[in-house]
């Protein structure tokens, strides 16, 4: 199999993922822009292997669970939902709004874990398999924030300011809206996204780093969000306290995750013996 050919592949598992329903071969080549016949034997291939399945009566195409399965044992074998959940949900209550957690993966970030702490009146309850747009949301100013400048601008410059969906109408247009941004985020000690990340949603959100020390590497960002009329500019600042209160203890446990993936087996053997 060439380059070309697995580039296409994860094209078209990425194009799949994006989809609630069974999509035809046609719309997928079109989407593609690539012939049918290519297309036929991805898919053919994709679902041979489990990765996507055809339904019997329509023919449609759908991704497969065997991803989603994947993605969570990895998870698992990070030991990352074990340790983080506590504290999300800690934060949840506290604010009673909507905590995410991201990790650093290269140079994105990735959602990893949530928590709803809304209890009543409106929800914000977004896709967890959004993209995590670095310049129009909290998390990715938030991160970088945390790096020289260049460098920031640099990564933010080489994927332009569109996104693969749609952003929110505030969402910063070019490299000079955007450096003042992060130099506000710099100077507040907290990253805002107001209406950036999507319309009518707002978020709050902080770094965290993978031990206590202050020049430790950032291992992710933690947020709450939700619609515009809660999360204001008057909440900020109580809001910032409870993120930065989580994010330290974040980088007290983090470095336990292997620790304790270690010791569950001795754990469940004391157990048994007594």
């Amino acid at each position: 199999m060439t380059v070309a050919a697995v580039s296409r592949c994860l094209t078209l598992l990425e194009l799949l993922a994006g989809e609630l329903e069974s999509v035809e071969l046609s719309e997928l080549a079109d989407r593609l822009e690539m012939p049918a016949s290519a297309v036929h034997r991805l898919v053919t291939t994709l679902v041979t292997h489990g990765w996507v399945t055809q339904d019997a009566a329509s023919q449609k195409y759908a991704l497969s669970l065997r991803m989603s399965t994947l993605a969570f044992r990895n998870l698992d074998a990070r030991n990352v939902p074990d340790v983080v959940q506590s504290v999300l949900n800690r934060l949840a209550a506290e604010t009673q709004e909507y905590c995410r957690l991201a990790i650093l993966e290269g140079q994105d970030l990735v959602w990893v874990a949530r928590a709803q702490g809304a209890v009543t009146g409106l929800r914000y309850d977004p896709d967890m398999g959004q993209e995590i747009v670095l310049h129009a949301t909290a998390n990715g100013k938030a991160w970088l924030a945390t790096l020289p400048e260049e460098e920031a601008l640099q990564i933010v410059y080489s994927r332009g300011f569109g996104a693969t969906r749609k952003l929110g109408p505030n969402s910063a247009r070019s490299i000079d809206e955007l450096r003042v941004r992060l130099e506000e985020t710099r100077k507040r000690g907290f990253a805002t996204s107001v209406e950036e990340a999507e319309a009518g949603a707002a978020a709050i959100a902080v770094p965290f780093r993978a031990n206590p020390d202050s020049d430790a590497p950032v291992a992710g960002t933690i947020s709450v969000a939700g619609p515009v009329i809660r999360i204001n500019a008057d909440r900020w600042s109580e809001l910032a306290r409870a993120l930065n209160k989580a994010a330290l203890e974040l980088s007290h446990i983090w470095p336990l995750r292997t620790r304790q993936r270690s010791m569950t087996p001795l754990i469940v053997a004391a157990g048994a013996v007594r």
